[in-house]
């Protein structure tokens, strides 16, 4: 007898996963054929309608969670990127338990480290341009900046030594391949030790970058929260005639 009920007991739960999919499949089915049947009547427009739409939610999510363009506003990474370029930005470069490393080109939120204000937008006009920026099309937010990291938590960074360098715990930071000609490391002095969790950061082109050096006195002391960085500046994607990687970390 506790045999038989076993198997009846085996076959009811063995069962129940072959009805489910039985009646997943039906959903799927009826809703197929709806599209089906529905598909045809549409006119040639609105066919294309439809397909534009579905293309933008796709490039979005790819976009929101993914990668997504993002457009230079100002001069301030000059020459490694210049007002106009696009860059692709991976989103999920410090996922995972990865973090930002020195050389890094990142973009951030700087909300509470660069901006101690947030501007205030019409909520229309912000959608449209969250969509906008999102694929690519339009500036960053006037919250979000792009710049170089030089220091990441405990490091100590310094401007500058007997030869006009930047040091980073002691140590020059060679930065002959990225930086505007003609440019110092620095013209303002520092000496910061970043907090963990933080990062310092500066522009490629430093007499024509508003960074880290320029938020000495705010909130922060001029570093960025790694949990505010949006992800990492990989590719150099248009003008097609400059295209290619945009380097990795130093140090």
């Amino acid at each position: 007898m506790d045999t038989e009920a076993e198997n009846c007991a085996e076959r009811d739960r063995s069962s129940v996963p072959r009805g489910r999919a039985k009646r997943s499949r039906s959903v799927v089915c009826t809703w197929w054929r709806g599209v089906c049947a529905w598909w045809p009547g549409l006119s040639l427009w609105q066919e294309v309608a439809l397909l534009a739409i579905a293309c933008l939610a796709v490039l979005c999510l790819v976009n929101a969670f993914l990668a997504q363009p993002f457009v230079i506003p100002s001069g301030s990474m000059e020459n490694t990127l210049q007002i106009g370029d696009r860059v692709l930005v991976d989103k999920l470069a410090y996922r995972f338990g990865n973090q930002p490393r020195r050389g890094d080109v990142i973009v951030f939120d700087g909300t509470g480290s660069f901006l101690q204000e947030v501007p205030r937008e019409n909520p229309v006009v912000s959608l449209i341009g969250d969509v906008s920026r999102l694929v690519g099309l339009t500036p960053p937010d006037q919250t979000d900046f792009i710049k170089r990291v030089v220091g990441i938590g405990g490091d100590r960074v310094t401007c500058c030594d007997k030869q006009g360098r930047i040091t980073v715990n002691r140590r020059p930071v060679d930065e002959r391949s990225y930086l505007y000609p003609g440019d110092a490391p620095s013209q303002v002095r520092f000496d910061i030790v970043v907090p963990q969790g933080k990062l310092w950061v500066m522009g490629d082109h430093r007499s024509d970058s508003s960074d880290s050096r320029d938020h000495l006195g705010d909130p922060g002391g001029g570093t960025v929260p790694v949990g505010e960085v949006i992800g990492r500046a990989d590719w150099l994607v248009w003008p097609f005639g400059r295209a290619g990687s945009l380097g990795g970390a130093y140090g």
